[in-house]
């Protein structure tokens, strides 16, 4: 059976997130790890997505928002498991994270004005990972604060990482 890791942002997502409903109505979607309080510490991020991976030989989907997604990039540097694949959704782009390709499938949705990430930067990040970009428009961060409790698209998307190559 397919696990489903939500890899969480620098915070703690709202309880209306889509994340945050993901976890709540969908078996076998688990945080890795339980969403922390920022700081950000991307050491302690990898890590503790390590120790998840690592408790168990089950194929993995990881499902990364945000700075989660700096937190996937890293680990894949670092490490290898059973992750078959990852949704990367608006992720940032500063200076000094990995630009490798990422060792299993993933796609990457960018947002037209995300407040954290230029559309043309999103798209460069995505061809360096390796990922299939998908256009979501102008949706913000596609957070809680840019009106995204439910996130059906998302959910297709995770489906389709889920079945066969």
């Amino acid at each position: 059976m397919t696990r489903f890791l939500l890899v969480p942002g620098r915070g703690v997502p709202f309880p209306n997130h889509w994340s945050r409903q993901w976890a709540r109505t969908h078996r076998g979607f688990v945080w890795a790890p339980e969403p922390p309080g920022p700081p950000y510490v991307a050491e302690d991020r990898v890590a503790a997505l390590q120790a998840v991976i690592a408790a168990s030989e089950e194929p993995a989907v990881l499902v990364a928002h945000s700075a989660g997604c700096l937190t996937v990039a890293f680990w894949a540097e670092r490490h290898t498991g059973p992750v078959v694949g990852a949704l990367l959704v608006t992720s940032p782009a500063p200076d000094g994270i990995p630009r490798g390709p990422l060792p299993f499938r993933s796609v990457m949705v960018v947002s037209r004005n995300d407040p954290h990430c230029a559309f043309d930067d999103g798209v460069a990040l995505a061809a360096d990972w390796g990922a299939e970009v998908v256009d979501a428009g102008p949706v913000g961060h596609l957070d809680s604060k840019s009106g995204f409790g439910p996130w059906p698209d998302g959910e297709k998307l995770v489906a389709r990482l889920a079945g066969p190559a």
